[in-house]
């Protein structure tokens, strides 16, 4: 079979959220033929390169979202021919439909749904047909029909709101949303040419995905292991209401077009899962797929090789503020006050960015603040019971000496999507303690203490029960590591792929000319049988005579033949 995988900013590039998950995917079904179809996002991302790709990676394409459209080198350039009058009257309509969808109140609103898709698909056509619509999506006249949309009536009250620079901030968004359209990425030579299109995010890595299902009629399956709708958002904390507002209305717009339009949305978890559900997934359509993650490297911790320190507890993840670890030092100091030799190690990723920096800076002082530093007595050089370190550093080399340091690894997020670093712990057999925040409860399920987030003193009350109690840390250790290894391996998420792409194929079998034409279509592009010197297409009724023996029957028709006589023989006898 052979698959696009469709990518936003991650595989084949060395940096990404996807990257780890795809590559284990495309390597765990080499019997499959993988071509790329990657969108990335920032210049470092394509100067630190590609990974080494697989054998079955047969093709990579790639288109930069980040730089200006006179400079795109990721497709092959196309020429845009110029846009006539009757051309730009043609993108005005649309781009307004467009618009006034984006721009409408109510996720449910069923008319701003169809005029979204007559307009995205519209605009589609007419890029195919004049190679591009980036001169048109930067044009004066596409600010001043967003401008109008804004102002109608219907429009949501957030948007009314917007002013001429978000106008133009949105613009230049929205063009850089919509570039797949202009992408020379839907002809037989490229997703034409594929069996099935999976789209391992929502948003933009999808929208390539709807294209090619209507230009060619490829089934699309999309991934979702985090909800793009709500990260987005998040990501976008520092424009203006009014932007925040249309970049949501487009979201949401494309997010129940891709959903409508899928075979099949496989979310990441139960939480995304409701998600999808509110933006306008049909129930049939999910199914939920955990992400796959690499166990090997946490078993000689999880047999049992590295106890660690019963007084210590360990939390492991980003240094941002929506992990919490404001309140994680305050319940701390909680646990100090009941457990004096308690220590709290927070190992880190190595810290990038200007509010990353600040925020660890801010946690130190904190740190310093509430536990100054402390001596065994009075020759001993005191020491801080609250630990920064990063992880390649001497104590933690890698992530399981990090989950090896303690006992009890603590998660104290305000918001989170699938807990990676709690999945790590529960491989290592560590006895947890969380906040009841994203796929956390999904994810423990009864394994581990949850506590309500932003509760210091519940947060530390939990810490406590498992400090002075090693039987049940073994206990729950235990249980977290069983339900681990069963659920969250990439082995089983290779196995659920694998079926739900036979599963599509067989609701959407492949038409491809043969040479000759009275042989019936095959399944796939390059079915097995095609690998097997001579010919195997099955005749049609007309060239088999009616009661024929097998003997008159040529090829494996015939095998085929022989074994349903002999089972009907069987049962006949029987």
């Amino acid at each position: 079979m052979r698959i696009g995988l469709l990518t936003d900013g991650g595989y084949p590039y060395t940096t990404g959220e996807s990257r780890l998950w795809c590559d284990r995917l495309v390597r765990g079904l080499a019997r499959h033929e993988f071509d790329i179809f990657a969108l990335s996002r920032s210049r470092e991302q394509e100067e630190r390169g590609l990974v080494a790709l697989p054998p079955q990676v047969r093709r990579v394409r790639t288109a930069p979202l980040w730089a200006a459209p006179e400079s795109r080198h990721g497709a092959k350039k196309r020429a845009e021919r110029g846009y006539g009058r009757r051309e730009r009257r043609e993108f005005a309509a649309l781009f307004g439909h467009l618009a006034t969808a984006i721009c409408a109140e109510g996720a449910e609103n069923r008319g701003a749904s169809e005029g979204f898709a007559e307009g995205l698909y519209g605009l589609a056509d007419l890029s195919r047909e004049h190679g591009g619509l980036g001169g048109e999506l930067r044009s004066e006249t596409a600010v001043r029909i967003l401008e109008t949309a804004c102002r109608a009536p219907g429009a949501n009250r957030a948007v009314r709101a917007a002013r001429v620079c978000d106008h133009l901030a949105f613009a230049g968004l929205l063009e850089r949303a919509l570039r797949p359209l202009s992408l020379d990425w839907y002809g037989d030579d490229a997703l034409g040419a594929v069996d099935l299109s999976h789209a391992t995010s929502g948003g933009r890595a999808a929208l390539p995905g709807l294209l090619a299902k209507r230009f060619c009629g490829v089934p699309l399956l999309v991934t979702e292991y985090g909800v793009h709708l709500r990260t987005q958002y998040l990501d976008n904390a520092q424009l203006s209401a009014p932007v925040r507002a249309l970049g949501s209305g487009f979201q949401l717009r494309l997010a129940a077009e891709v959903y409508a339009r899928a075979e099949l949305v496989t979310p990441g978890n139960t939480h995304a899962r409701r998600w999808q559900e509110r933006c306008g997934a049909d129930r049939a359509k999910l199914r939920t797929v955990y992400p796959g993650m690499a166990a090997d490297r946490f078993h000689a911790v999880g047999e049992g090789a590295y106890g660690g320190d019963p007084h210590t507890l360990v939390w492991v993840g980003r240094i941002e503020p929506a992990k919490d670890l404001i309140a994680l030092l305050h319940a701390f100091a909680e646990v100090r006050r009941a457990e004096p030799e308690a220590r709290l190690r927070l190992i880190s990723a190595p810290v990038r960015g200007v509010e990353a920096h600040g925020y660890l800076a801010h946690c130190r002082a904190l740190a310093a603040q509430l536990f100054p530093d402390e001596a065994a007595g009075a020759h001993a050089v005191g020491d801080n019971p609250v630990s920064f370190e990063e992880i390649g550093g001497p104590e933690a080399p890698d992530l399981a000496d990090a989950y090896a340091a303690g006992s009890v690894v603590v998660l104290s997020s305000v918001v989170e999507g699938f807990p990676l670093s709690l999945v790590e712990a529960m491989f290592c057999g560590r006895a947890t303690v969380s906040t009841d925040t994203g796929a956390v409860v999904e994810v423990i399920g009864g394994t581990g203490l949850v506590v309500p987030p932003r509760n210091p003193r519940a947060l530390a009350d939990a810490c406590v029960a498992l400090l002075r109690d090693p039987e049940r840390r073994s206990r729950l250790g235990a249980a977290a590591r069983a339900r681990a290894l069963e659920l969250f391996t990439v082995e089983q998420n290779v196995t659920a792929f694998r079926g739900i792409y036979l599963e599509l194929m067989s609701h959407n079998p492949v038409h491809r000319e043969n040479a000759d034409r009275a042989a019936a279509p095959q399944p796939f592009a390059h079915p097995a049988e095609s690998h097997v010197p001579g010919r195997w297409a099955a005749p049609t009724a007309a060239r088999v005579p009616a009661g024929a023996a097998p003997s008159q029957v040529p090829g494996p028709l015939a095998v085929l033949m022989r074994d349903q006589l002999d089972v009907a023989e069987e049962g006949a006898g029987a």
